[in-house]
């Protein structure tokens, strides 16, 4: 994986790699230098290794790359997501290259096997020419977050929370949802996550006279203990493919408030184990917000829902013996007699 420092695909890389190792497969991470995801890795049992993954001039990763899949022997390699699977030579191994987004397929010509996280993506790839019998979902998992201790912040006794997180980025929509806040009096909202767009989010802050109401936290890794802290979560992306927050909110039995991305619109059945709303609509993102906290029965109900969504299909165990039942399907023949 070529990813990035931060981000909620490569969170999930790692969680894969190390589930996956801990029900008993051989792994080996491979991936963008990064001492703080190389270090959890190793603290999960695992022994990355750390190459370049850069550019077009970039001559070292592939040669590399290769030598280390050859030592290895894998049955099966994963080449997660565009740059991954640029560089990721064939072999003796299956090559499956993952998706979770809606990306480019001529990256993946070499691949085998693609996979992609939601069922909406796989529909996209077989329309796109992509053989069906060659493209699988496999959904993401969530940890199990419920019965965290809520984290310890500053916010006035007895107000509304508000959650959002993740990158601060066009995408994620965070302008809506403080569009939104003016619409929704008296509720703190409480932003965890960083990127480019926190100088121009702050500034429409305070422009919007919401400034005294919302907490910028900066990237933060205890996503179970905001979440305990919050009464909603809100994810209001206007370009989420999946929306690994949202398990996580699920997981954590929290009520969910989303845009009507791609992603949210698979997870979340509207009134049943969520709310949706159009993406880039900020009067009916408040409408839905001031609706939810004002009915505490429909928290409920919908924290509930969401909290049997997620152990049904997006805890660990299942999902790792999806991953494990699609590696075994797809594996060469001489590699299954091998393990047999």
């Amino acid at each position: 994986m070529a990813g990035a420092k931060l981000g909620g695909a490569e969170t999930f890389f790692e969680r894969l790699c190390a589930g996956l190792h801990a029900a008993g497969e051989d792994v080996l991470p491979v991936l963008r230098r990064e001492p703080d995801r190389e270090t959890r890795l190793r603290q999960a049992g695992l022994a990355p290794v750390a190459l370049g993954f850069g550019g077009p001039l970039d001559l070292l990763t592939g040669p590399r790359l290769g030598r280390a899949l050859q030592r290895f022997a894998p049955a099966v390699t994963v080449a997660w997501m565009n740059r991954a699977a640029r560089f990721t030579p064939r072999g003796s191994w299956t090559l499956v290259g993952r998706l979770g987004g809606y990306y480019d397929l001529r990256h993946y010509r070499r691949c085998d096997h693609l996979v992609g996280n939601t069922r909406d993506l796989v529909r996209w790839m077989v329309a796109e020419g992509w053989p069906a019998e060659r493209a699988h979902h496999v959904p993401n998992f969530s940890p199990d977050l419920l019965g965290v201790t809520p984290a310890a912040l500053p916010l006035p006794p007895g107000v509304p929370v508000l959650l959002a997180m993740g990158r601060l980025h066009r995408n994620k929509g965070f302008d809506t949802l403080l569009r939104a806040l003016p619409r929704v009096p008296g509720a703190q909202l409480i932003l965890a996550g960083e990127g480019p767009e926190r100088a121009a989010l702050e500034a429409l802050a305070r422009e919007l006279g919401v400034a005294d109401r919302t907490h910028f936290l900066g990237w933060r890794t205890d996503a179970g203990a905001l979440l305990a802290r919050a009464d909603v979560f809100v994810c209001s992306s206007r370009h989420e493919p999946l929306g690994n927050i949202v398990l996580e909110a699920f997981s954590a039995r929290r009520p969910v408030v989303a845009c009507a991305s791609q992603g949210p619109r698979e997870l979340i059945q509207d009134g049943e184990n969520g709310l949706l709303v159009p993406t880039d609509a900020p009067e009916a993102l408040a409408a839905a917000l001031s609706r939810l906290l004002a009915d505490h029965a429909l928290r409920e109900q919908l924290a509930a829902a969401g909290r049997r969504a997620f152990e049904w299909e997006h805890a660990e165990a299942p999902v790792i013996a999806r991953w494990q039942g699609f590696l075994r399907d797809v594996a060469p023949a001489a590699a299954i007699g091998r393990a047999g």
